[in-house]
């Protein structure tokens, strides 16, 4: 390294002060000057020197920076490394391939930056880089971090101190996949189904697959080297010349069918396509022929011919409408029968069906139409459609048809469908026609069967109604004769209580009370002591009070002497009081003016009721109420306790329940009208209306009903 002059200077100064200069004589002098006079040129030269050596300095520095550029930016990797593989340097494009920062990699072990499989091979190659002096060479798998591997050649030579060498590392990726290209495509071509052949221009036979062999029945060493005439039928020699032109003139021949000989001498179909072989500047240098056998294609187009032209006789022929449509739902041929459907449409064969039937019927039909051919378009199902009646669009006329689709494949793989129907309208008008005939035909039957038997009804009738009437006469007298019984009954009833109330109360309540009189008086008179004597008497007081208590239900003398207000009153205050419950008691003065008959019909209708509601009702308020109403007196009694079924009185189930029937009755018998009414949380009214002057009509009862 160079040192500053200030240091130099400073070094010579201090070498002069330690050496003192000799005093000069003139010989020295002279010596002196010659030696100045030579430093001088030696310092000229020296100036010269140093600009010399700072242009060849900027030289080398200029070069030294163009090496760093082209060891860094070079187009291969280079790495220099120890024999252990240790890294010591690696330029750019080194570190660009591993996707490392170089101050990451120096220092670090090559064979960690190589796939594993990769490593032994690896140490072994290294291993010969060190051995000798010559140059070693290997191929490679590099790691790149989220990259696939990268194919590399690895080309290293030991330095001249052995212990580094220096490594040149190519990305040969495109090299490779090149390869795997062309070996696949060797297989390809080696094992492909179609001949593939290659010649020169002069055509001479140069390459002979398998495919070949298999159509043509030559083998590879029969051909390669033979003229390719020769399997071509004489009347098509001039096909090869053509081909041979198009070739000459850059172009390629596609798919061009025609005809070859075998082996055996039999003609075949094939189809033929050549391209041109060109070498790296663009030069042709043969053909390469691709050859396919068509000839079982052909057969089954011939086949295909003779059933198109067999289908389309029979489509014409069909004695039904036929239409077809392709995959793209394009109408592609009618028949004859079919036309009328289509008569209004121009042009038709082409057009697209959907926008076909969308001008033939409502919107609604031809959306489901389209849908039912996409879907058996789409996944092969045949449909058939029922009975089809609507009114067509174009002609405002309605039509009845049978129609049904199927899809059929054709050999090159393309879909139809096919449509067959009928045009039934014709016969669905005879049919109705028939069918409303018939109607009428069974109607008539019907209608005359009806008369008879109506006729025969109405007789039947006639006399049920006869016999109806007697019997309803029958009952009404029976029911006249009953009632008539069940009120004298209950008159005689009355009657008799009556009779034995007065018996009870006159005479044996007299009797009781003389015996009791006779006892007190024998009681003085014999001596007897009173005490022993009250259990008698008080005996016979209890007789008389039983005998007074029968004589009151029997009939009460309050109702004959006081009147039905005082005798209600009476009998409702001596109704036992249950805690809870309370029966108010409202009457009018003017009920008194009923006779004897009808006072104790009301005195009954209230006791029986009192006695169901504190029987089976429950109820906790009752009010019993006797006031003048339209028609005549009124007796209601109205509780809020357990409702009942009015309906199930005139039940079997009910028929037992005579306090009700009796109430009835006994009401009915003086004229009078009896209701009940009965709902579930209102309890239950009972209300029977007797008439005070004259008597009402069983007629106009009748009339009344049930309600007051």
């Amino acid at each position: 390294m160079k040192r500053p002059t200030t240091e130099l200077r400073r070094r010579a100064e201090s070498r002069l002060r330690e050496h003192p200069a000799k005093k000069l004589t003139g010989a020295d002098r002279a010596d002196a000057q010659r030696t100045l006079q030579e430093l001088q040129i030696h310092q000229i030269e020296l100036e010269l020197q140093n600009e010399e050596l700072k242009l060849t300095k900027a030289e080398v520095d200029a070069g030294l920076e163009k090496f760093t550029d082209l060891y860094d930016f070079a187009p291969v990797g280079y790495f220099t490394l120890t024999s252990d593989g240790t890294i010591q340097q690696v330029n750019l494009t080194g570190t660009s391939m591993v996707g490392v920062q170089r101050s990451r990699l120096v220092g670090q072990r090559f064979g960690v930056l190589l796939e594993p499989k990769c490593l032994q091979d690896f140490n072994h190659f290294l291993t010969q880089v060190f051995i000798d002096d010559i140059r070693q060479s290997g191929d490679f798998e590099l790691l790149s971090p989220g990259l696939p591997p990268l194919f590399v050649n690895i080309a290293a030579k030991r330095r001249i101190n052995e212990k580094e060498c220096h490594a040149v590392v190519m990305d040969i990726s495109v090299r490779k996949e090149a390869e795997l290209a062309s070996a696949r495509l060797a297989a390809i071509i080696e094992f492909s189904d179609d001949g593939i052949i290659g010649k020169n221009l002069d055509s001479e036979i140069t390459s002979w697959n398998m495919g070949a062999e298999k159509i043509f029945g030559y083998s590879s060493a029969e051909m390669v080297g033979a003229s390719i005439m020769r399997l071509i039928p004489p009347d098509r020699q001039d096909e090869e010349k053509h081909i041979l032109k198009t070739i000459q003139g850059g172009h390629s021949v596609q798919h061009f069918e025609s005809q070859r000989l075998t082996k055996s001498g039999k003609l075949i179909h094939v189809s033929v396509t050549a391209s041109p072989i060109k070498d790296a500047r663009g030069k042709i240098l043969g053909v390469s022929k691709t050859v396919r056998d068509i000839s079982k294609r052909k057969e089954v187009e011939d086949i295909l011919r003779r059933n198109e032209a067999l289908f389309s006789a029979l489509l014409s022929q069909a004695p039904m409408g036929v239409y077809v449509v392709d995959d793209h739902l394009r109408i592609v041929q009618v028949n004859p029968r079919a036309m009328p459907l289509f008569n209004n449409i121009e042009p038709l064969i082409g057009r697209c069906f959907a926008e076909v039937i969308r001008m033939l019927w409502p919107k609604r039909v031809a959306d489901a139409a389209e849908k039912r051919f996409r879907h058996t378009l789409k996944t092969g199902e045949p449909y058939q459609s029922p009975e089809f009646v609507e009114r067509r669009k174009d002609t405002r006329v309605t039509e009845a048809y049978e129609w049904q689709i199927q899809r059929v494949t054709l050999p090159s793989g393309d879909h139809r469908v096919v449509c067959f129907f009928n045009d039934i309208t014709e016969r669905k008008i005879a049919e109705d026609n028939k069918r409303r005939v018939e109607v009428l035909a069974a109607s008539n039957a019907k209608l005359k069967e009806e008369i008879i038997r109506r006729e025969a009804v109405e007789a039947a009738l006639t006399m049920s109604e006869q016999h109806a009437h007697a019997l309803l006469n029958q009952s009404r007298q029976l029911q006249k004769k009953l009632r008539e019984a069940s009120h004298q009954n209950l008159l005689a009833l009355e009657n008799q209580r009556k009779e034995i109330s007065h018996e009870l109360h006159d005479k044996i309540s007299q009797v009781l009370i003389g015996i009791n009189v006779r006892l007190a008086v024998f009681t003085r008179t014999a001596g007897i002591d009173a005490q022993a004597m009250a259990p008698v008497r008080e005996l016979v007081e209890q007789s008389v009070r039983i005998v007074h208590d029968y004589a009151r239900e029997l009939r009460p003398a309050m109702l004959d002497q006081l009147g039905l207000i005082p005798t209600l009153r009476t009998y409702i205050d001596e109704i036992p009081k249950r805690k809870g419950r309370q029966i108010h008691f409202t009457a009018s003065p003017d009920v008194e003016a009923l006779d004897n008959d009808k006072r104790t019909v009301l005195y009954r209708v209230a006791q029986e009721a009192l006695i169901n509601v504190i029987k089976h009702a429950k109820a906790r308020d009752v009010n019993v109420t006797l006031r003048l109403a339209r028609g005549g007196v009124c007796l209601e009694i109205m509780d809020d306790g357990k409702s009942f079924d009015v309906d199930l009185l005139s039940s079997p189930q009910w028929s037992h329940r005579l306090g009700l029937t009796g109430m009835r009755e006994r009401v009915e018998m003086v004229n009078g009208v009896f209701s009940i009414v009965s709902a579930p949380g209102k309890g239950t009214t009972i209300r029977a209306v007797i008439p005070v002057g004259k008597k009402v009509s069983p007629a106009k009862r009748s009339k009344k009903g049930e309600s007051v």
